[in-house]
């Protein structure tokens, strides 16, 4: 598996967690179990995109990495936002958000010559 690839599935699945804990804290854990999985799938799924987009020039400026992530990730929480009926701004947010952070993790510690 390409490196970038698997930093930004990894990076997308942490930032999961944090997304069950956030959510779950406002409305509530019991009773949401399967929105609370498909929170953190979403971010999953934005970062494997985003590990898969490396190589996608947005912008001609060093804040490609961002504007991507930030594009990105809105158009993957967006999907996730609309199954809530955008009840849920924290969480879309948030996703726009993990976009840019699971982006410049990938780009910066997913480098093929780096030494492992």
């Amino acid at each position: 598996m390409d490196r970038r690839l698997a930093i930004g599935v990894l990076t997308g699945a942490a930032l999961g967690v944090l997304c069950i804990v956030g959510v779950g804290l406002r409305i509530g854990f019991e009773g949401n179990e399967l929105f609370l999985i498909a929170m953190w799938y979403n971010r999953v799924v934005m970062g494997l995109l985003i590990g898969l987009a490396g190589g996608l020039r947005i912008v001609d400026s060093e804040y490609n990495v961002l504007v991507r992530g930030v594009l990105l990730g809105l158009v993957v929480t967006t999907a996730i936002t609309l199954t809530s009926e955008f009840r849920d701004w924290p969480s879309f947010l948030a996703g726009v958000a993990y976009g840019a952070i699971i982006d410049w993790v990938a780009t910066r510690y997913g480098r093929q010559d780096q030494p492992d």
